[in-house]
């Protein structure tokens, strides 16, 4: 498509757009009396409409049930994940037996790795991108330390070329080769949550199987961010956070997905808990853990019915909207176009202002997109704040803009080129 530079054009896109109607489903933060254009999502998802109904709705079993709620009413406690389940699987290219809401995500990635994460003399090393979440960094590091391994030995990191962002597929596959006879895990986030850049997972998890290794992924910025297939790939096991690009509210549960192919392993050591247990036999209170078969066997404590309430509600969204599919084919129109505005604004200032440091073709892409302005780029950021348009700021340099599928328009993008535009005419860094 041939894009323009103008409000009409944009509003055409929008009215066009086949899912356009789905932003009217979320409530936007306010400043000013105005609403914010919000493009943070990927850092936290905002509040569908529906959500205070559904939570309501489990409140007053609260109310009226009381512990009876675990058994009785529309949706006793005892089997509500079950729901749940059914939506997320076709997220993540799931069967709904392989992935569990549990937890938060921290939490879920060490309690993987303690089934996956298995060293021994030979192999003991983890490979990962340079630059993960620091959690991840800290997750990694400190389960490296329990096995009595020295991170500085035990962690590779495999990072960018000198002067390049984003890391190139090539480059990762060749890490992993050539220190495959001591590597035990392979472990990488799906999308960089500094850059955005989409990693090639199918890729990453057959190089990891060919020498050996086991092959997992922090998804925290990729689950209803990017189509995903973990069954089809042959992942091990992944994990990710649903407040994000999932909108289950500030601190929302988190999922797992672990494949089936590792259901009968018993040789996988794991961090028991009663919820976790065979459920036909859970009340039986019988000593000797029975792990529940699939995902739900890494399951501890009793189900979070409140935070699985909120998840709920965002999930039915992506149901309505027909999962990943439309999401994802309007999320490379919005981030083209995004790209396009960017460059339209660099040549109205007669140099590049704004860099875009992600990955500048769609498929290594998900809905997000880094920007390095030239000079005074928190001064920038904070001009957008003030003149509602809501993104994030990553030290040392970088401004996080993430127009989403689901509530993001057209519009919106052109309206933040119109900010990022004027603020550095103000600025006086115009040299056209």
């Amino acid at each position: 498509m041939i894009f323009e530079n103008n409000l009409a054009f944009a509003k055409n896109l929008d009215q066009n757009d086949p899912i356009g109607h789905m932003r009217n489903e979320f409530l936007f933060p306010q400043q000013n009396g105005e609403p914010f254009i919000y493009l943070c999502g990927n850092s936290l998802g905002l509040q569908p409409k529906t959500a205070r109904a559904v939570l309501d709705r489990q409140m007053t079993n609260w109310e009226n049930l009381a512990v009876e709620g675990w058994f009785r009413g529309e949706t006793p406690w005892m089997f509500y994940q079950r729901e749940l389940k059914k939506l997320i699987a076709p997220l993540v290219g799931a069967h709904p037996d392989e992935v569990s809401p549990m937890n938060t995500l921290t939490v879920n990635l060490h309690l993987l790795m303690v089934s996956f994460y298995k060293p021994n003399k030979n192999r003991f090393k983890i490979i990962m991108e340079a630059g993960a979440f620091p959690s991840d960094q800290y997750a990694i590091e400190t389960q490296v330390r329990f096995h009595g391994y020295d991170p500085k030995e035990a962690i590779i990191e495999v990072s960018p070329r000198e002067g390049e962002y984003t890391l190139r597929t090539e480059d990762i596959v060749s890490a992993i080769k050539d220190n495959g006879n001591e590597i035990a895990l392979v472990l990488f986030g799906g999308v960089n949550y500094f850059t955005g850049q989409l990693y090639d997972m199918e890729a990453i998890t057959k190089t990891g199987h060919a020498i050996g290794a086991v092959v997992g992924f922090d998804l925290a910025h990729a689950a209803g961010n990017v189509p995903l297939q973990l069954h089809d790939w042959g992942v091990d096991f992944a994990c990710w956070c649903s407040y994000k690009y999932q909108n289950s509210g500030p601190g929302g549960i988190s999922a797992i997905f672990v494949h089936e192919k590792h259901f009968n392993d018993k040789s996988l050591n794991r961090f028991a808990g009663w919820w976790g247990y065979e459920a036909a036999r859970r009340f039986k209170m019988e000593k000797g853990f029975v792990p529940e078969i699939g995902a739900d066997g890494w399951q501890l404590s009793g189900a979070q019915i409140m935070p699985m309430a909120l998840y709920h509600a965002s999930l039915q969204m992506f149901e309505k909207v027909g999962f990943m599919t439309p999401l994802r084919a309007k999320s490379k129109m919005l981030t083209a176009y995004f790209c396009y505005i960017l460059n339209e604004v660099n040549h109205q200032l007669g140099e590049e202002q704004y860099k875009v440091i992600t990955p500048l073709t769609e498929e290594d892409r998900g809905a997000q997109l880094s920007i390095v302005a030239k000079e005074n780029g928190k001064q920038i950021f904070e001009h957008l704040v003030a003149n509602n348009v809501l993104g994030d700021w990553r030290e040392p340099n970088v401004i996080r803009l993430s127009p989403v599928p689901l509530y993001n328009s057209f519009e919106d993008v052109f309206e933040t080129g119109k900010l990022l535009l004027s603020v550095c005419k103000e600025l006086n860094y115009s040299k056209a």
